[in-house]
């Protein structure tokens, strides 16, 4: 076989949920097995259940399916460390597959928590209505006195267990000197059963257990929606693990070898880095010669070549051929670590975001607090009677309950977070709605975002059929994503002998069959000085049979399903729209111009953060739509942040939104209902004080009892929900108030074109 030409390389773009990728979160089971979950969102019955078995248990390798309807997820073994054509044969009959968040589907215990609690408030709250509405049928004292010690009896275990949500918040809360809405919950819950046990003991005729365990069940329901919502939160920095080797092979001075856990790899380790593994840390070649893949790392499209002195990245991948390398770094000083450190600086300045809730929360507890005081001092002085003053100001406190209040804000949310769930677009955060509403900026990523990630064939490209199946054969002895791409494109075709097939990195294959010699690969490489055969200048890849040209091949990455379309309504609806990518300058120019945006090219991750952070400096609202590892600390530092489904690992848990679906009109769509939901949530606020102010005045006469002001707060509730119900989808995107962003605005690597 004849060596590669110096410095060659091949054109490519890949699809992040990567054959790599897919090992490295797949696990090994006895007998030679390994495992992967897989999420596919367009199973919707039982015949796509027997579908997916089907077509995945027809695969070579593959020992074991298992689709989920109510998971919407496929589980797949197989034998070997070769991976089956997973999600190419789901995507052939139709589902798109990404790989299963594992962190998504572990139980959360809090959750769990909030539920139990919310069954048992509930069960015992309509049961003491039962009792209380005997009782308010004109019960016999003696049965009166009877329901009112079984209520009893119902509630103090209920409010102990139920209670424990708010009675902990606002212990925690006043043992720091400081109040929150759950300190007024817990006076009023707690004073409203005293008083009712009180009253029982002294054979009164009214108690108000009914009052104080409802207010928990509904107040339940507000908490139990809210932490929904905010523990979809995102864990970014762990979801690099799957991105880092876990050690790699150090080949000690005495030409042992031995295989070291990462954390163990220190500067100057001499490390052999087969083809397929990620680089474990930043290193330097020292002999062998490959191309690496960077696009999760830095953007860039295309695979770089790797010789002597070529310093790597940890976490790039090296594709084509074994090196040598020598650490330069040690883990901790890596450019994963500095990832780390970049995320954590940006989410630093996102959490200083107060949403509408807690900001309306701090000014909540100390107006009730001093209300329902003033109340009890107002009826001692008028009345001298104790009894009289803390009902009155019991009832203040209840009717004044946050029940409303804390059904505005998780109420919309959850109702819009089942419109987007419907358009295939998943929520983390319910504070990601409130910050998509106040967007003015869109700043895209190009490779794998804009774009579909994976090259295809041009039309009229390669029309020989024979030439095609020839081309098709010995590109599936790599797995270069060109060749992946011609592989697909050819199979089913004749088969062809190949006697023998190498890969020459940065260059392409070599064949030989026959006599023949067959190069597939850069048209300089393949093609023989001394041959006169016109060669397409656009070609990326060319078939050659002993020097000779003998087909042409263009592949070019594809935009994304939807994408001039999202990018077409961004714009008409008054946003800047800006690509900011890793990839080089020619690449990116050519998909900004088709759709007709601003761009930067080669950026680094810093250079993102730095442009992000800028245009935020100006006053504008910035929507991050990216995928890679390269994009996760922009992710984080924008004021809201979009990922596709078949994102990194990485780039799906920094964001604050994912969408599952192909099309790039999940975009513009989430944008809308969240713009939708914010009049709804205002609306909701507005609801809730217009009640406190014509209930409050009512109770601080002593015209309500406890059980009315219960009432006239579940009402409250019930019309808040109502409101919330009210949101609708499918609206286009509303133009935004803030002023438009300058085009002109500049980069610290350049300007923006």
């Amino acid at each position: 076989m004849s060596c590669c030409a110096p410095g060659a390389e091949l054109c490519f773009d890949q699809t992040k949920s990567s054959d790599e990728e897919i090992l490295l979160s797949s696990r090994a089971l006895p007998d030679g097995l390994r495992q992967i979950d897989l999420s596919a969102p367009d199973i919707h019955c039982g015949g796509c259940l027997q579908r997916i078995e089907t077509a995945l248990g027809k695969l070579d390798g593959v020992a074991y399916v298992r689709a989920n309807l109510s998971a919407r997820s496929v589980t797949v073994q197989w034998r070997g460390d070769t991976l089956p054509p997973l999600l190419p044969t789901l995507a052939a009959i139709g589902y798109q597959a990404h790989i299963r968040d594992v962190g998504t589907d572990g139980k959360d215990p809090t959750l769990a928590n909030l539920w139990r609690a919310l069954a048992v408030a509930g069960f015992a709250s309509s049961n003491i209505m039962l009792l209380s509405a005997a009782n308010w049928s004109g019960a016999e004292a003696a049965t009166r006195d009877l329901f009112h010690w079984i209520s009893a009896a119902i509630a103090l275990p209920t409010l102990a267990y139920s209670g424990q949500p708010f009675f902990r918040s606002a212990w925690r809360s006043l043992r720091q000197g400081q109040t929150n809405m759950d300190v007024p919950i817990s006076i009023g819950v707690l004073l409203a059963f005293g008083m009712s046990l009180w009253e029982t003991t002294l054979h009164g005729q009214h108690a108000y257990f009914d009052a104080s365990v409802s207010l928990l069940f509904f107040l339940l329901i507000g908490r139990t929606l809210d932490h929904m919502m905010r523990e979809r939160a995102r864990r970014a920095v762990g979801g690099l693990a799957r991105l880092s080797a876990r050690g790699a092979l150090w080949q000690r001075p005495d030409g042992t070898q031995i295989y070291l856990p990462v954390d163990d790899i220190e500067p100057g380790m001499t490390i052999l880095l087969a083809a397929g593994e990620r680089v474990p840390v930043d290193c330097r070649v020292i002999s062998g010669r490959s191309e690496l893949e960077h696009s999760l790392v830095s953007g860039e499209s295309v695979p770089q070549p790797a010789v002597e002195g070529t310093e790597l990245q940890a976490g790039l991948l090296n594709l084509t051929a074994p090196l040598t390398v020598m650490a330069t770094a040690s883990a901790r000083n890596s450019f994963l670590a500095e990832m780390v450190r970049m995320m954590e600086t940006a989410e630093t300045g996102r959490s200083a975001y107060r949403r509408i809730a807690d900001r309306a929360a701090r000014l909540y507890a100390p107006v009730v607090h001093a209300t329902a005081l003033l109340t009890f001092i107002g009826w001692m002085i008028a009345t001298g009677d104790a009894h009289r003053a803390i009902t009155v100001a019991i009832a203040v406190l209840i009717i004044t309950c946050p029940c409303a209040l804390g059904l505005a804000v998780p109420m919309v949310h959850v109702v819009a977070a089942g419109r987007l769930f419907d358009l295939g677009i998943m929520i983390k955060d319910g504070s990601a709605l409130e910050r998509l509403a106040d967007v003015d900026t869109v700043v895209f990523d190009k490779t794998g975002t804009l774009t579909a990630g994976r090259p295809l064939l041009t039309p009229g490209s390669g029309s020989d059929a024979t030439a095609l199946a020839l081309a098709a054969a010995i590109a599936a002895h790599s797995r270069h994503p060109y060749s992946q791409a011609l592989a697909a494109f050819g199979a089913g075709g004749k088969p062809v002998r190949l006697d023998d097939v190498a890969e020459c990195p940065g260059a392409g294959l070599e064949a030989r069959s026959d006599e023949n010699v067959y190069r597939l690969g850069r048209p300089d490489w393949a093609i023989a000085e001394r041959s006169r055969d016109p060669v397409d200048r656009d070609a990326n890849v060319v078939l050659s049979r002993n020097g000779d040209c003998i087909a042409t091949f263009r592949l070019v990455d594809s935009l994304r399903a939807g994408a001039q379309d999202a990018v077409a309504e961004l714009k008409g609806s008054g946003l800047h729209v800006e690509i900011l990518s890793g990839d080089g300058d020619a690449r990116v120019r050519a998909i900004a111009d088709r759709l007709g945006v601003g761009f930067a090219a080669a950026a680094r991750p810093a250079d993102k953060v730095a442009r992000i952070a800028a245009q935020k400096a100006s006053g504008r609202r910035v929507l991050m739509v990216g995928d890679g590892l390269n994009d996760a600390p922009a992710l984080i530092a924008a004021d809201v942040s979009i990922a596709p489904g078949s994102a990194a690992d990485v780039g799906r848990n920094a964001a604050d939104v994912v969408f599952l679906r192909e099309s790039l009109q999940a975009v513009p769509q989430a944008l809308a209902i969240a713009r939708d939901a914010a009049p709804l949530v205002r609306q909701n606020f507005g609801l809730a004080i217009a009640y406190n102010v014509v209930a409050i005045p009512v109770a601080v006469l002593g015209h309500v009892t406890p059980l009315i002001a219960a009432v006239a707060m579940s009402l409250s509730s019930v019309i808040v929900v109502a409101n919330a119900l009210r949101l609708h989808q499918g609206s286009p995107i509303r133009r935004p108030m803030a002023p438009t962003c300058d085009r002109t605005a500049a980069l610290n690597y350049g300007p923006v074109k």
